[in-house]
């Protein structure tokens, strides 16, 4: 069944079916964006070698004052497991990164975001994602993470919206592929201990959102990423913004999400305030959609900034945490107003 939905300048198809998501060939049978997991992955069907297949799950997790950001990473060649904490009030985060050589899909990542347990642990760490019957459990160690001090977590992600976005990108290069799901607004409730200081995640006002990503890249890619959860008016609300990986004609990953369901955007752009030739991540940002449907102001408060840059490897990224002032409009028209949500935007640069 096809679903074509027409938004400002650009033709969205929607993928309303469930089926593979690879053909015979290792290529995306339908390219598309979706509003649930409906294309079924499954890493055998890849004919791309293993060195070159990526896998991942990114959980964070924040309210005004603070966040905790959790990945566990298979890129085939390389694995990378990370914890962030993130201090909104005092302008600070801490970032821990050990790497893994050729984990070559040995992680074991789950082959769905809505079943199995995504864990790692090595020297002085650990991370476990799982199901519970309460929704998502995330717990995590490190230690000598910040100063000498350790840092331990528990968090339990409830009220799992109906609908998120789910992406199939592909890129130009036969066997490549982008298939994305994100979760947005996802209630928050559990602690981090870090030294002797305790970090509370209320569900009230503290919202988890997943990254869930599988595929396999091309050499060189500059993305844009934008989300943000929260409420308005009591309502669970949220997007996903976003582009530079593949080819997006089929569509874009750009989308909003309140009270559960998901509204399709156009396209949305990032616009970074420039000084002197380069990107000035820490100025006041806009995004302007084609549409007229996400129109934004963001003051940054933080860059969680990261580059490594050895000969044929390099990532850049600029993760900018801040808030959100501006409106967003419902698939209905319903204008949806929003002042000082935190929420990041990023630009990150990979080869490898």
């Amino acid at each position: 069944m096809e679903k074509m939905q027409r938004e400002g300048t650009m033709m969205q198809h929607e993928i309303t079916t469930s089926g593979p998501l690879l053909d015979g060939s290792g290529n995306l049978r339908e390219p598309g964006y979706a509003k649930r997991l409906l294309p079924i992955y499954r890493r055998a069907d890849i004919k791309a070698p293993a060195s070159r297949i990526k896998e991942w799950d990114y959980y964070l997790v924040a309210n005004d004052h603070f966040a905790v950001a959790l990945t566990i990473d298979d890129n085939g060649y390389m694995g990378l497991d990370s914890i962030s904490f993130l201090h909104f009030n005092e302008g600070w985060e801490r970032t821990k990164s050990p790497m893994r050589a050729f984990p070559m899909g040995k992680t074991g990542l789950p082959e769905s975001s809505d079943r199995g347990t995504t864990a790692i642990s090595g020297r002085g760490y650990a991370l476990v994602f799982r199901h519970v019957p309460e929704g998502r459990e995330l717990t995590f160690h490190m230690e000598k993470f910040l100063d000498g001090q350790t840092i331990d977590g528990s968090i339990v992600l409830t009220e799992e919206p109906e609908e998120s976005m789910v992406i199939c990108t592909p890129f130009d290069r036969p066997g490549c592929f982008y298939f994305n799901q994100k979760i947005n607004c996802m209630r928050a409730r559990g602690q981090v201990q870090l030294g002797e200081k305790t970090y509370v995640f209320d569900p009230a006002d503290s919202f988890g959102v997943l990254d869930w990503g599988r595929g396999v890249w091309t050499y060189h890619n500059i993305w844009y990423w934008g989300s943000a959860s929260g409420q308005v008016d009591g309502v669970p609300f949220g997007w996903n913004i976003g582009y530079g990986f593949g080819d997006t004609s089929a569509a874009s990953e750009n989308m909003l999400f309140y009270g559960g369901k998901a509204h399709k955007l156009s396209q949305v752009r990032f616009h970074i305030p420039q000084r002197e030739g380069r990107d000035d991540f820490l100025s006041p940002w806009r995004f302007t959609s084609d549409d007229g449907r996400f129109e934004m102001k963001f003051v940054p408060i933080l860059d969680r900034a990261a580059c490594t840059d050895v000969k044929l490897i390099k990532s850049d990224q600029h993760q900018v945490f801040g808030h959100f002032t501006g409106t967003a409009t419902l698939d209905d028209g319903t204008v949806i107003r929003v002042r000082d949500m935190i929420g990041f935007a990023e630009k990150v640069e990979n080869k490898w």
